[in-house]
């Protein structure tokens, strides 16, 4: 069975400020209004990021718009929301984001299967030249297509 996967949301921002190192696929643990407005795509991940409390992985700073129809059931656009992910997986980040430097960042928000899924990076920042290293990559491999399409 092939999964049935509906993008609604990607952090373009995080691959770009952050090196990512590994990712994690995490469900969220939402209220029936969050997943109605999500399902239309009012969601903003740009300024999120997920901590670990308390041996469980949370996400802070995720902007979930209020559901048109929700009257007095809407939720709180800001809140923070817990994520499912395996006992092992949350040690293992557990033991990274010790270290110096770590974070963990989410990539996109999609649905899979008619479950909402994140996809959560373990990523360390960029320096200034990284970023500018990724610029001069992106410009040379949309000249090459480019040049590409021309003789085509």
């Amino acid at each position: 069975m092939a999964d049935d996967i509906i993008e609604i949301v990607k952090n373009k921002k995080a691959r770009f400020e952050y090196e990512i190192l590994d990712t994690f696929e995490a469900g969220i643990v939402l209220k029936g209004t969050e997943v109605k407005s999500i399902r239309q795509k009012k969601v903003s991940i740009q300024e999120s990021y997920a901590k670990i409390k308390n041996g469980e992985v949370f996400i802070v700073g995720m902007n979930i718009s209020h559901y048109d129809k929700g009257n007095f059931f809407n939720h709180d656009p800001l809140r923070e929301r817990k994520l499912l992910l395996h006992k092992q997986e949350i040690k293992r980040l557990t033991g990274k984001l010790a270290e110096r430097g770590f974070t963990l960042v989410p990539l996109r928000l999609y649905i899979k299967n008619g479950k909402v899924k994140l996809e959560l990076g373990l990523a360390k920042g960029k320096n200034i030249h990284d970023k500018r290293k990724t610029i001069q990559d992106r410009d040379m491999k949309r000249d090459m297509q480019r040049e590409i399409k021309k003789y085509m």
